[in-house]
């Protein structure tokens, strides 16, 4: 194996845990909404894994292009929009849980809520589309690969929360409302970007 080939493997193998780190909250929340689905709606978890997987290579496309003219502004703040996007989808939820006698009023099925989740799950990519450009991806031919990677790592670790959250939610929700517990979760995962991106 020569020097070059052991490069651009690295490179791959770099891009494969990012796409994975990157996809952590998307899985989460799709636990989420596995656990208040009860079921596998499959016509909803696969638009939800589409979306997820979408705006995660989204965002990432959108900050290495603005790297030039207003990414660093947006980095700046985007930590705040996904923790407020987040804090109040999960308050929401929490307050919720409380109402009595009231059907959910969270619906993971619902197109907004997917794409309100899409987006503030993946808003914190941006900053990955200038890390991309610092090692090497300065040009846009050399973009779908890490692209793809992360947006298809997202979709299928989607998926994959989704049955999990359907397959050992009746565990959790035997004891908590499950509307509570999704809510408790994604304000800590708001929380969590919040932290890192403040004191990381």
């Amino acid at each position: 194996m020569n020097r070059r080939t052991f490069a651009v493997m690295m490179t791959t193998i770099d891009i494969f845990f990012l796409a994975i780190a990157l996809a952590m909250d998307c899985f989460t929340v799709s636990i989420v909404s596995g656990v208040i689905m009860r079921r596998m709606v499959w016509r909803m978890v696969l638009r939800m894994a589409f979306l997820f997987g979408l705006f995660q290579a989204l965002m990432p496309l959108l900050g290495w292009w603005g790297i030039s003219y207003f990414s660093e502004y947006i980095i700046a703040f985007d930590h705040w929009i996904a923790f407020t996007l987040l804090a109040f989808i999960g308050g929401k939820m929490v307050k919720e849980s409380f109402e009595e006698g009231e059907e959910a009023h969270f619906h993971p099925e619902r197109l907004r809520t997917q794409l309100l989740l899409a987006v503030s799950t993946s808003i914190d990519a941006l900053a990955v589309g200038v890390s991309l450009v610092c090692v090497g991806y300065s040009d846009a031919a050399s973009l779908p690969f890490p692209l793809t990677v992360i947006g298809l790592v997202s979709l299928v670790m989607s998926v994959a929360g989704n049955w999990l959250g359907v397959r050992f939610g009746r565990v959790i929700t035997h004891r908590f409302k499950p509307e509570l517990v999704g809510g408790v979760i994604l304000i800590l995962i708001g929380v969590k970007i919040l932290l890192e991106h403040l004191f990381g």
